[in-house]
């Protein structure tokens, strides 16, 4: 989900243009499959190729919705970590900044009244070297005015990456999914190994999931055909996905929340199923800690997060619940900062 980065001092974009429901099943469309074709979209929808191509334009040219092609870590052998640090008041900005500037965080906030920062990283799974920890959490400690540092490692992703939530919207019809989804990924047994040529690749997609074939054989050196074949190899395993960052505002909501549960680990895998169920859950992961179960929550108020709160999280088997609304975003889900 796009959220606000604009950095200190920078004066804010002017007022985001108005969407139809065409621009959201745009937006659908692009999350089942980022790279699809205009014309493939606009026959699913029922338009001119031409309406599609111009509607997308006008919604990426004023960043309220853009495509990037991610990597899921589990495929690649990496460890997802939900970092949260407690600082100074005066603090907080300036390190979720700095966090905000890495390439290996993604989703940094402020919480807890702009005295907490969030954020998700990553690192290998080399337990024995130490590249089993994500290198920010060597460096937070030492870290001016940080008071202190806690961070549990994902254990199972129930929903996120490449289901986003403008999947739970139902602005497409199910045979329109159908026609538009490609086929699951068949996730392999052994991590992928990625090449110099794929990272670099990769660097570009993550920065725009449409970045066009030419320029993609510029970047790696290789044909056009061995870009796209490579792009559905990695798509085909897993180790590829596209997701669609996109304003708030697009699917009516105002408040963004995280909320972690303590949850018996043997009602665990059921309670996160049902949680990833849930309208209102971007987010739902497993995790490390007395907390072992955590969402993001997106709401249009205050008052549609305490009935949530109170309705079907409270049907979730969880002894302790803590809720603390995100009061800002810098960086959203791919690993690189937001330029506006």
């Amino acid at each position: 989900m796009r959220t606000d980065t604009t950095a200190r001092g920078r004066a804010r974009r002017p007022a985001p243009p108005p969407l139809d429901d065409l621009d959201r099943q745009i937006g659908h469309a692009l999350q089942l499959d980022g790279r699809a074709s205009f014309a493939h979209i606009a026959e699913v929808l029922g338009v001119s190729d031409q309406t599609i191509a111009r509607r997308w334009a006008k919604l990426r040219s004023t960043g309220v919705m853009r495509v990037l092609g991610l990597t899921e870590p589990e495929v690649l052998g990496e460890t997802v970590w939900l970092v949260r640090v407690r600082t100074t008041p005066d603090g907080a900005l300036p390190l979720a900044e700095a966090l905000a500037r890495r390439t290996d965080t993604s989703w940094v906030a402020l919480t807890a009244g702009g005295t907490e920062v969030s954020a998700v990283a990553r690192s290998g799974t080399d337990w024995v070297s130490g590249s089993g920890e994500a290198m920010l959490m060597r460096e937070l400690p030492r870290t001016p005015r940080v008071l202190s540092v806690d961070a549990h490692c994902q254990l199972h992703q129930f929903f996120g990456g490449a289901e986003g939530l403008i999947l739970k919207s139902g602005l497409l019809s199910a045979e329109q999914v159908a026609r538009l989804a490609p086929p699951a990924a068949d996730r392999p047994d052994d991590p992928v190994e990625l090449g110099a040529e794929d990272r670099r690749m990769l660097e570009l997609l993550a920065r725009d999931g449409r970045t066009p074939v030419p320029e993609l054989v510029a970047a790696t050196g290789w044909s056009a055909t061995t870009v796209r074949r490579r792009m559905a190899e990695l798509r085909a395993c897993g180790a590829l996905y596209y997701d669609v960052d996109y304003a708030p505002y697009v699917l009516g909501v105002g408040l963004r929340a995280a909320v972690w549960l303590s949850v018996p680990p043997a009602e665990l895998p059921a309670a996160g199923r049902a949680a990833a169920g849930h309208p209102q859950v971007a987010f739902a992961c497993a995790m490390t800690g007395p907390a072992n179960l955590f969402l993001t929550v997106l709401c249009k108020d205050t008052a549609e997060l305490y009935r949530y709160l109170t309705g079907p999280l409270a049907q979730l088997p969880a002894h302790e619940v803590q809720t603390s609304p995100l009061v800002r975003s810098l960086k959203g889900p791919g690993p690189f900062l937001r330029q506006v």
